[in-house]
């Protein structure tokens, strides 16, 4: 004797994969944009706070999608973004100055990235 209001446990199983498939998509969703978003703001973070004798390497910053995967990189100066960081020796002895503006856009974007998963999570 069947139960009035009674749900099959199948289709119930199946009913609860299927809202947990779209709440899956959803976030992805949420994350994939928020990854985009934030990647395309560290670019012109990144231009505004790079050093700049003739602007050139300040304006080779650019987001680029590999895979699901947002990169920021230089296109043009990449040899130069660690020395600018961090400093190098000089041939004559010494060191450079190091004009730290990759590292604190990075903590910035990452703080953000992590706040905004969460933020996608909770829905």
């Amino acid at each position: 004797m069947a139960i009035k209001g009674a749900i099959n446990t199948s289709k119930l199983a199946e009913e609860i994969n299927k809202a947990l498939l779209t709440y899956t998509n959803e976030v992805v969703e949420r994350v994939d944009t928020l990854a985009e978003f934030l990647a395309k703001e560290g670019v012109k973070k990144l231009k505004l706070t790079s050093p700049k004798s003739s602007g050139a390497y300040a304006r080779s910053w650019k987001a680029s999608k590999i895979g699901r995967s947002w990169v920021i990189h230089n296109v043009k100066h990449y040899r130069l973004t660690h020395l600018l960081e961090k400093g190098h020796a000089k041939v004559s002895g010494g060191r450079t100055q190091a004009y730290p503006h990759i590292a604190p856009v990075e903590k910035e974007l990452v703080d953000e990235y992590v706040k905004g998963v969460e933020e996608a999570i909770k829905g």
